[in-house]
């Protein structure tokens, strides 16, 4: 069995933040947090626009890039709240996700497109 090689290793992943994934409602219409974990990633703050299928611009203004699977057999939606060294939180909300793989099918590194 070989082993792949890590694409987002530990030693790059110095940005402390806090993934909140939501599913479904509250009853006062707020996001259900099914899962909320702290851990640290590899942030970058380069914005840049992207068209939806239905011709709408979105301004899409960081990624996060995440070593192996952050939330196995969960659904990525929600917000990524970002710790500054200030004490001023950034929260950003999940535009997409991407689990890539590797060709045994594991989980090499999560890639989340924020908003």
């Amino acid at each position: 069995m070989s082993r792949y090689p890590e694409l987002v290793p530990e030693c790059v992943c110095h940005t402390d933040v806090v993934v909140n994934i939501h599913c479904g409602l509250n009853i006062d219409g707020s996001s259900k947090t099914v899962a909320s974990f702290e851990t640290k990633c590899n942030y970058s703050e380069k914005s840049h626009w992207v068209t939806q299928p239905d011709r709408q611009l979105v301004r899409l203004s960081s990624v996060a890039l995440f070593g192996g699977d952050i939330a196995p057999g969960m659904d990525l939606q929600g917000e990524l709240v970002v710790k500054n060294a200030g004490g001023s939180d950034t929260i950003r909300r999940i535009y997409s996700a991407e689990r890539a793989r590797n060709p045994d099918g594991t989980v090499n590194f999560t890639k989340l497109e924020l908003i």
